[in-house]
């Protein structure tokens, strides 16, 4: 079980024979949820309206809900929600699980989009090599810090009204053509860069994947894999897409419209690089 910040549609939990408990959205008071009553095109149509949006966490009674019907097929449940450092849904995920007195493990992740889907793709092949849920919890907890994302945001308007910039120096920002280069790599999104331009942003994000692939991976290349997530347009992502295999070429490759929960805070028009460990094979 995971949740639809790892960027897995319904639609493509369906072909991978797992559950995703959607995340829920208040747009203008209303309540929405991720893949089900809220579509990507839909959630950017109301963020470039200056709907009033904030994001939720699943509500108990949903989550014990789904967890109840998976375990009337299924012995254990390995649950894979986003980053702790993101969103108290791990936490409550956590003390839910207390009550299923040991057939539900909740993996502390600290992942959030494409490194959460290659997660739950490890969790599939621990689980098909025949271990149990506390072991894959385990080894997905162990290695839960091998990966990074880097993220360029088009405009700092969404930083601003997060209060994860000041105002001040939105503006200055705005002006001088300033791009935040925004990093997750453990449990909340920090600071990596402030440069100038697009241009200087992407170089700025490849070359941080370049110094992760020959110095923290230097010994796990073979176990690497790259991937992009991004809340730009299908054609921008694309090309994005295209300069990261082009500077890095022959990595297996993961792709998504990055999740909803982090869109809200950076705003459309943002791309990112991401370098993930799988478990070893």
């Amino acid at each position: 079980v995971t949740d639809s910040n790892s960027g897995i549609t319904q639609e493509r939990a369906k072909e991978l024979g797992i559950y995703v408990l959607p995340m829920p959205f208040f747009i203008d008071g209303e309540l929405y949820l991720e893949d089900i009553t809220l579509t990507q095109e839909q959630f950017y149509e109301k963020l470039r309206a200056d709907s009033d949006i904030s994001t939720s966490q699943p509500s108990p009674g949903n989550v014990m809900e789904l967890w109840e019907s998976v375990l009337k097929e299924y012995d254990e449940i390995v649950c894979i929600p986003m980053s702790s450092g993101l969103s108290s849904t791990c936490e409550t995920a956590m003390s839910i699980a207390r009550e299923y007195k040991g057939k539900v493990y909740v993996v502390d992740n600290q992942r959030i989009s494409v490194t959460q889907e290659q997660s739950v793709y490890d969790a599939m092949y621990l689980r098909d090599k025949g271990m149990c849920a506390e072991e894959i919890k385990n080894i997905l907890e162990k290695e839960k810090l091998q990966a990074s994302i880097y993220i360029t945001v088009d405009t700092l308007k969404y930083l601003k009204k997060g209060g994860r910039i000041t105002p001040a120096a939105a503006a200055i920002g705005t002006v001088l053509n300033l791009k935040p280069v925004l990093q997750i790599q453990g449990e909340k999104l920090d600071a990596f860069a402030k440069v100038r331009g697009w241009k200087v942003a992407k170089k700025t994000m490849l070359n941080a994947i370049e110094k992760d692939l020959n110095e923290r991976f230097a010994d796990v290349k073979e176990d690497i894999i790259l991937g992009m997530a991004y809340t730009c347009s299908k054609e921008e992502a694309m090309e994005w897409k295209q300069e990261i295999m082009n500077r890095f070429p022959g990595y297996e490759f993961l792709e998504a419209p990055l999740s909803l929960s982090v869109s809200c805070h950076i705003g459309p028009g943002a791309m990112a690089v991401t370098c993930i460990k799988k478990v070893s094979r």
